[in-house]
């Protein structure tokens, strides 16, 4: 069960990746809000119409996810998408990577990490609340 709930972290991760990337290409071909042009550029956008997609198949994996995973350490890994689009901001729109942007991502995913192995370590083995004794 673990392993799925991890592959499970992986594919939230990737889907929520995906649609902050979708909407930075949105956002570079649309242009500035307050454009007469822009809200219409804005419904007729392709890239939008992902960044929905990805929105709604993030919320379903997470709440699938949460049935199986500890609330905790969940929410925190859900926000994981944080460092990896500041990857592959760096990979394909030539962001810079400074020090403390760097800094700041060892804390979070040490942050996920901790409280994934806490959560392991506090709580017995114990069946899920509402189980029958």
């Amino acid at each position: 069960m673990r392993k799925v709930i991890i592959l499970g972290f992986l594919l939230l991760l990737a889907i929520d990746t995906t649609a902050h990337v979708f909407v930075k290409l949105a956002s570079n071909r649309i242009g500035e809000f307050g454009e007469p042009e822009w809200l219409d550029r804005l419904a007729r956008e392709p890239y939008v119409l992902g960044v929905i997609v990805c929105y709604l198949a993030a919320f379903v994996t997470y709440t699938s996810l949460l049935k199986h995973a500890p609330v905790g350490p969940a929410y925190a890994a859900v926000h994981g998408y944080v460092v990896t689009v500041l990857i592959v901001s760096i990979a394909f729109f030539g962001e810079t990577l400074t020090l403390l942007q760097a800094f700041g991502c060892l804390l979070i995913v040490a942050g996920i990490i901790v409280l994934g192995l806490t959560e392991d370590l506090e709580r017995p083995s114990e069946s899920p609340p509402g189980a029958a004794d």
